[in-house]
């Protein structure tokens, strides 16, 4: 079900250069939500929600995470937020991983693009207190960029490669999975990040069965009303990202 709720800045914080950690509480915190949803927030002064993937729920605090990147008028804004603000948040919205099929002790490949982590953060934290073995991957463009390095690698073996080589390995995300990830067979795969990343990895693991992608498209309403988010389908149909998605198998849409 999704709500309306009145959540309240507790906390904000800069992680990386450009890039945000917000808790916000509310009710909303409490209720079920699923890894892999979003939220869309009303921005003071923005006319338009923003959609934003959902990094941590703590139902027993009662605060959900998000992590944002300053990149136009409406995130600059939200950086500025004092504590104590309360924003209009909707959601929980969209269709998270599928992660109840999983045999137990699954072996799972996380796969993340820059600002593709949060979502997959909330993913990583599930599963591993479900006691599945996680190999993560970490792709950022530059060194000042990288955020949550730790906070992943408490929950399996975890390697960052930056496009620049300033942190760590050098090159793109595919190159690192090629390098450290090649050799080893996985029971699912989990990726969200920028749409290069998206389309590598949909091309890469076309045949498994259990491989699934966030998609980040451009959204409005977040409850598929607008037909903003639309993409295709392999049969020549439509899906909306944010109410069929954002989370789809590989092979069930057209990058």
């Amino acid at each position: 079900m999704v709500f309306d709720d009145q959540l309240t800045v507790i906390q904000q914080k800069e992680i990386a250069v450009g890039t945000f950690e917000m808790c916000l509480a509310g009710e909303m915190a409490k209720r079920p939500i699923h890894p892999g949803q979003f939220v869309n927030i009303q921005i003071p002064e923005a006319s338009l929600r923003r959609p934003f993937g959902i990094a941590e729920v703590n139902q027993q605090a009662g605060y959900i995470k998000i992590i944002y990147r300053v990149v136009g008028a409406g995130t600059e804004a939200m950086a500025q937020l004092a504590l104590g603000t309360k924003l209009q948040v909707l959601g929980p919205l969209g269709h998270g991983f599928p992660i109840d099929q999983l045999p137990k002790k699954a072996t799972v490949l996380i796969v993340s693009g820059g600002t593709g982590l949060p979502p997959l953060y909330e993913l990583t934290r599930v599963l591993a207190a479900r006691g599945h073995q996680l190999d993560i991957a970490l792709g950022f463009p530059t060194k000042n960029r990288v955020f949550y390095e730790e906070n992943m690698a408490q929950f399996g073996h975890t390697e960052v490669i930056t496009d620049d080589g300033t942190y760590q390995n050098k090159g793109l995300i595919t190159d690192l999975l090629d390098q450290s990830f090649s050799t080893k067979s996985y029971d699912a795969v989990y990726a969200c990040g920028p749409r290069p990343l998206e389309l590598a990895v949909s091309q890469r693991f076309a045949q498994h069965p259990q491989a699934y992608i966030s998609a980040e498209a451009r959204m409005a309403c977040g409850i598929g009303i607008c037909n903003a988010c639309v993409v295709r389908t392999p049969d020549n149909g439509y899906k909306k990202v944010c109410s069929d998605g954002p989370v789809f198998h590989v092979n069930e849409v057209i990058l």
